[in-house]
């Protein structure tokens, strides 16, 4: 083990295998499995939609505990915790039909992926950081991509041997079993072969000057919506992506390959916009990848041809992870002024700002589909945010 912890890269894999099991298949996973859920069950959109909604506002509540003081005990043990919950709670979706159940196993396991998330990112980006290779950071956050790449392929390989929908959820926890292994060996309880954080401050932080920060300020309150919107924006149609393409026959073609098109894409995507954050600068690099995802999802609608169809997946998979990061980035430089407590809460308001428009955006999707037949109309709608939240970026 101790081998493994002077090693960056090895950190940095086992945290790409910790945000593969807990986001790329315990978060997401749900997308290419609900298209056979709603066949199996006559599941109604509405009731999709709040599934998918119990999630993300499980992982809201996730990311603030996380972000608070009040959880005791090492990094490590909190998102191998999560992990072990991620699995727990995936085959536990194989087990009832009923509603009120989905809907409390999709929370608990909102707050896994969350815990695992804030816990192995802040685990691992220290110990990079502390050993001067903090860029491996990509690495570990690519993970999210390879986890939708993978459960993608996972699934369409399983339902063409003509697994059910129970056995696919099974799959999808045996996958994050194995993945919470590795992350476990590779991420090692102690890490005695860098400096602590405490030997890196500088001599005269203490006397550095802290400024009142105004959660009021008109820049932030755009960035703060900005954000919302974002959340809401992509989290449509990262949702019913799937089901949007088996259940439009021209689009049937493209159905086994739009949620690999997503975690494709994903994987380089946090490299690739902090190259272009660098050029641009994070805010207006945030405006331009919304309005690229504004169009991935208008595409996923507007085109009955697969191949515009899996563009339109594509360009959703290759923003919505770098704006996720790149909102985050200028949340931390507006609020730097007034030292880490106000960049702490500034990252909890801009948390609170993106899980309210992702709690919203599939409730709202699924009962505007009950009512017109179809996800055209909701799709646009997040489109159409998705563009406002560009304009409210670069103001």
């Amino acid at each position: 083990m101790k081998a493994l912890s002077r090693d960056p890269a090895t950190l940095a894999i086992g945290g790409l295998c910790a945000l593969a099991a807990a986001m790329g298949i315990g978060r997401f996973v749900y997308t290419p499995i609900l298209p056979f859920m709603t066949e199996g069950l006559n599941l109604p959109a509405d009731e999709a939609g709040l599934i998918a909604a119990a999630n993300f506002l499980g992982y809201l509540s996730g990311a603030l505990a996380g972000a608070s003081r009040f959880l005791s005990g090492s990094p490590r043990m909190w998102f191998l915790g999560g992990l072990l919950v991620s699995a727990l709670t995936s085959a536990a979706m194989a087990l009832t039909t009923a509603l009120f159940a989905f809907l409390a196993i999709r929370f608990l396991s909102g707050i896994a992926s969350a815990f695992v998330l804030v816990f192995s990112t802040t685990l691992i980006l220290e110990r990079l950081n502390n050993a001067g290779r903090g860029g491996l950071s990509a690495l570990h956050f690519a993970g999210v991509g390879c986890g939708i790449a993978f459960s993608a392929m996972l699934v369409a390989a399983l339902a063409h041997s003509g697994t059910d929908w129970r056995g696919l959820w099974l799959a999808s926890s045996a996958a994050t079993f194995v993945l919470l292994v590795l992350a476990a060996f590779l991420v090692p309880g102690k890490n005695t072969s860098t400096p602590k954080p405490s030997q890196e401050i500088p001599a005269n932080a203490k006397n550095s000057t802290v400024t009142t920060i105004s959660y009021l300020e008109p820049g932030l309150v755009r960035l703060i919506i900005a954000y919302g919107l974002f959340g809401f924006g992509y989290v449509i149609t990262a949702t019913f992506v799937s089901t949007i393409a088996r259940t439009t026959p021209a689009l049937q073609p493209a159905e086994p390959f739009v949620w690999l098109a997503v975690g494709l894409f994903a994987v380089p995507s946090i490299y690739i916009w902090n190259k272009v954050a660098h050029s641009l600068g994070a805010r207006r690099a945030f405006a331009l990848a919304s309005i690229i995802e504004a169009a991935g999802v208008a595409l996923t609608v507007i085109g009955q041809n697969p191949s515009v169809f899996l563009l339109g997946a594509a360009l959703l998979g290759g923003t919505f992870m770098g704006m996720t990061a790149l909102g985050l980035m200028e949340g931390r430089r507006l609020a730097s002024a007034g030292g880490p407590e106000a960049i702490r809460r500034m990252l909890a308001i801009l948390t609170a700002s993106f899980g309210i428009g992702q709690v919203i955006g599939p409730w709202f999707a699924g009962y505007l589909h009950n009512l017109t037949g179809s996800f055209d109309g909701a799709s646009l709608a997040a489109a159409a945010a998705l563009l406002v939240a560009a304009a409210l970026a670069v103001r």
